[in-house]
């Protein structure tokens, strides 16, 4: 997303769409090992900016699952420490995935817009 000079990004405007590339790691330390990223996209999709949509892909790349994904779908207060949404599917070794996943903020910086999210995923796949 290309920001307008002087305009800071605003996750409460409804109809807000954001997109993303983060990478997953296996702990909050900078120089922990990736094993995916997550892309996809939120949109802010109350009125009161309360909650985002969330449409993510989990991209494992790490020799064990490289290429599989996990596809995240649902609602999220994006404002509470802790999020449930549904695993709605997946490909390669997570093919007929079904599951939720919790995301709980660990640390976030409103000025820069940064923050670490602890992530736990429970799966049932075939």
């Amino acid at each position: 997303m290309q920001q307008r000079p002087n305009k800071l990004l605003n996750f409460t405007k409804f109809g807000a769409i954001f997109v993303t590339d983060d990478p997953v790691t296996e702990g909050f330390d900078g120089s922990s090992a990736q094993v995916a990223r997550a892309q996809g996209m939120y949109v802010t999709s109350a009125l009161d900016g309360s909650n985002t949509h969330v449409l993510i892909s989990i991209v494992f790349t790490n020799e064990e699952y490289k290429g599989s994904t996990l596809e995240i779908q649902g609602s999220s207060a994006q404002f509470d420490r802790v999020r449930e949404v549904a695993v709605v599917g997946g490909t390669g070794q997570f093919r007929l995935a079904r599951g939720f996943v919790s995301f709980e903020t660990i640390y976030y910086d409103p000025i820069i817009h940064y923050a670490v999210v602890q992530c736990n995923v429970t799966v049932l796949h075939y």
